[in-house]
């Protein structure tokens, strides 16, 4: 039974309504709050997406102007007299009269022409006469001869990262004559340094990043000058570094889900993209539905015990219905009476006062039913017994206690299976549950424990029992059949043996010897047989009589059934002729044991008026081969090689090999 079953059981009515309402309620709530949660999204999206859409356009803005002014005063510095004058050979103290411009720049460089650093100021040591001609800024303002912001790189000269804004240098006929580069420190240049005072709540922030995917700007100091290799998490950070400009939400490197919104800084081919991570900008909306959550819970407890008293008010029939039809059961009241105005309740009284009356007549008739069942059953001779639809047993007769030994206990017999012998058991269990699952009869013989230890064979028979077409269970006949079987086992066994030695006759030696020939033709599993008779027998009758002659014969049978293993069969099939079949025996096993009946039969003796009599025997020896459809092959062979013992001389053995036989 399910959990929800199982609760339901034990609840009452009227708590099962107060269960509903209060659900409901919850239900309602709930319904409520997802549906303003899910609103609350949407506005939530639309004002955090205009928002980051001001952000990062004020920001974009912002950086885009800074590197335009600076781009601007470096072009101004770049058409001054001096340096265009000494533009092959501009000295350091050319660019330290411009002092001022230090405060967009964290330093000034001049190249030459052909690359090389005239000067720099402040003063770097190692930065003079270093060759960038293989930058690609440097080559960018050689040939398009236009202000150019490089990419960051590591400076040569300081292990710094940098950011150069350079303009080209061009005499009057517009010769490319060198060119100026402000210089930007990555980690502290002033383009950056406004972007560290932005506050977008406690996790959302701001980020720079080139076109080549390479992060200028990041609150994490971790992220600067890292190359994002791999965009596949978040598609829009790779269209924006291709120029698209746009709101998304989608995920950020971390995992995390946030409204971002990027812009491009056109003057340095920078992308600004400003995050807001999802769990911030949705704290406000859940603390709000969880605080409308609480206030609905509370609600529904402060309305609780009114509607505990008004679901009691529409149950107070239904409680005096319940009390009336106990009152019924008990005998105290005849009949069902409300007083109340509810149709439905009226009617299911009506209904219930009609249903005991015929119940009362249906209860008497069973009764008298049950009664002449009873002493019927009771009255057999017979063993019977009765079970329900479990397969319990419910009744059983006096015969049957006296025949299981069990007298009373068997009428509450529940574990009658368990005296069944342990080798019919499972048999027997398996028929008894089929007859149970499809109604067929049971009928089975099986050996049964006594209850004072006398094994007896029973023969059980049950039937199903229906009732208007329902099946109410079984009722079954018990017959002790032992002396019966032990009849037929003495009747079998005189049948198929020797009563003189108790070895087998010939017909149940050729029962055995039919059984092991179609065994070896499933398995093909090496089997013998040996046949012999007895060397000088004759003069023990002649001389000593025929008892003496019974005498030599039940000696030899024991001998020779001491000689052979357990599984073989020694038969005698008539006069002094002896058999023996060796199922599961090779050849050379056979022979060995056929050595031992020679010797078994040669130590047999008798004796009469002082003169002793011995035997020897003229064994023949086969297996079986293939191509033996019947026994009488077998047969034939083994005697026709129990002759030519005899014809060797008797007492010895001849084994009648196949001729593609190598014997062991």
């Amino acid at each position: 039974m399910s959990l929800k079953r199982r609760v339901l059981s034990v609840l009452s009515l009227q708590s099962r309504m107060m269960l509903g309402l209060a659900m409901s309620w919850l239900a309602v709530v709930a319904l409520l709050l997802g549906g303003g949660w899910l609103a609350g999204q949407d506005l939530v999206r639309e004002v955090n997406f205009s928002h980051l859409r001001y952000e990062a356009q004020l920001i974009a803005d912002e950086v885009a102007e800074e590197i335009e002014v600076r781009l601007a005063a470096l072009e101004r510095l770049s058409n001054d007299e001096a340096i265009q004058q000494g533009s092959a050979g501009v000295t350091h103290d050319d660019l330290r009269v411009h002092q001022p411009l230090l405060e967009l720049f964290d330093g000034l460089v001049a190249f030459g022409p052909e690359g090389r650093v005239l000067a720099d100021w402040p003063i770097t040591t190692g930065r003079e006469g270093l060759d960038i001609s293989d930058r690609e800024y440097f080559a960018f303002v050689r040939e398009v001869r236009r202000p150019y912001v490089s990419e960051p790189i590591v400076g040569r000269a300081t292990g710094t990262p940098l950011v150069l804004l350079v303009v080209p240098v061009l005499n009057e006929k517009g010769d490319f004559q060198g060119a100026l580069a402000g210089v930007v420190n990555v980690n502290s240049g002033g383009i950056f340094r406004g972007l560290s005072r932005i506050r977008l709540g406690d996790e959302g922030f701001a980020a720079v990043f080139t076109s080549s995917r390479q992060v200028l700007y990041h609150p994490e100091r971790k992220w600067v000058m890292r190359k994002i290799q791999d965009l596949s998490f978040n598609p829009d950070l790779d269209r924006a570094a291709d120029g698209w400009e746009g709101e998304r939400y989608g995920a950020l490197v971390d995992g995390r889900m946030a409204y971002q919104a990027f812009r491009q800084v056109w003057p340095a081919d920078w992308v600004v993209g400003v995050f807001l991570p999802e769990g911030q900008v949705l704290a406000p909306l859940k603390s709000l539905v969880q605080r409308l959550g609480w206030m609905g819970v509370a609600l529904a407890l402060m309305l609780l015990p009114l509607l505990a008293w008004l679901v009691w008010l529409m149950l107070r029939p239904l409680y005096q219905l319940q009390s009336q039809i106990a009152e019924v059961g008990k005998g105290k009241r005849r009949r069902v009476v409300l007083d109340t105005e509810m149709r439905e309740l009226t009617q299911v009284a009506s209904v219930f006062n009609e249903v005991d009356l015929e119940r009362s007549k249906a209860l008497l008739a069973s009764r008298e039913r049950q009664a002449f069942l009873d002493a019927v059953l009771s009255s057999s001779p017979l063993g019977m017994f009765v079970t329900n639809t479990q397969g319990d047993i419910v009744f059983v007769n006096a015969a049957l206690s006296e025949l299981t030994g069990r007298g009373s206990e068997a009428r509450q017999e529940r574990s009658w299976i368990n005296h069944v012998h342990a080798d019919d058991r499972q048999a027997a269990m398996e028929l008894w549950r089929y007859s149970l699952v499809s109604g067929q009869d049971f009928l089975r013989q099986y050996r049964y424990w006594r209850g004072d230890g006398e094994l007896l064979w029973l023969e059980v028979h049950a039937s199903q029992v229906a009732s208007d077409g329902e099946v109410i269970g079984f009722v079954g006949t018990v017959k002790d059949i032992t002396a019966r079987l032990q009849e037929e086992a003495i009747r079998q066994w005189e049948a198929e043996h020797d009563p003189l030695t108790g070895l087998l006759n010939r017909r149940g030696f050729e029962r055995r010897l039919n059984e092991a020939l179609a065994e070896w033709r499933k398995t093909h599993t090496a089997s013998a047989l040996i046949l012999f008779d007895l060397d000088r027998f004759k003069p023990i009758n002649d001389r000593g009589g025929h008892l003496l002659g019974d005498e030599m014969l039940r000696q030899i049978a024991t001998r020779v059934a001491g000689a052979v293993r357990n599984s073989d069969h020694v038969a005698r099939p008539g006069g002094d002729e002896f058999a023996v079949l060796l199922p599961s025996c090779s050849l050379s096993q056979a022979r060995a044991i056929a050595e031992k009946l020679l010797a078994v039969v040669h130590d047999a003796s008798v004796e009469r008026d002082g003169e002793i009599y011995r035997v020897t025997p003229s064994l023949g020896l086969t297996e079986f081969r293939e191509g033996d459809s019947d026994i009488a092959h077998l047969i034939e062979r083994a005697d026709a090689a129990s002759y030519l013992a005899k014809q060797k001389g008797r007492n010895c053995l001849v084994v009648d090999e196949d001729d593609t036989h190598d014997p062991q």
